[in-house]
């Protein structure tokens, strides 16, 4: 429970954020795909965290894959509901900024827990004197 109930909230987050129909401007330095990248980046990162039962857990291929798979098919059942929220519409442009977000954050993870225990196995090795 305590994995996945972040992943419903973001995901509930993200719902009402497309449920707006005016939503408010994001900074200038944003754009519109740059939100959708940063929304689904943190949304691939919560997935991860839950595949791979938390943060210090190994992350595998299979959890990076299974978490691009989850966050992207979730960004395009939010563009079909944006269809349905006047007068915002569904942008195939928008998913694939989703999708390149959960991509970049699940790989990210992937390669700072690798990062990690690579450091981690060092420690453990002791020199030998000769």
């Amino acid at each position: 429970m305590s994995l996945w109930a972040p992943v419903v909230a973001y995901m509930a987050l993200i719902f009402a954020l497309s449920s707006i129909s005016e939503p408010p401007e994001a900074p200038a330095a944003v754009s519109d795909k740059g939100l959708h990248f940063i929304l689904y980046a943190g949304l691939a990162a919560l997935v991860v965290r839950a595949l791979a039962g938390g943060w210090r857990r190994p992350v595998s291929l299979g959890v990076v894959g299974l978490a691009i798979a989850i966050s992207s098919v979730y960004g395009a059942t939010d563009e079909l509901h944006q269809y349905f929220v006047p007068p915002r519409q569904m942008e195939a442009l928008d998913l694939l900024a989703d999708t390149i977000g959960a991509s970049l954050a699940a790989f990210g993870l992937l390669l700072a827990n690798l990062s990690r225990r690579s450091r981690t196995g060092r420690q453990g090795v002791r020199r030998r004197r000769i």
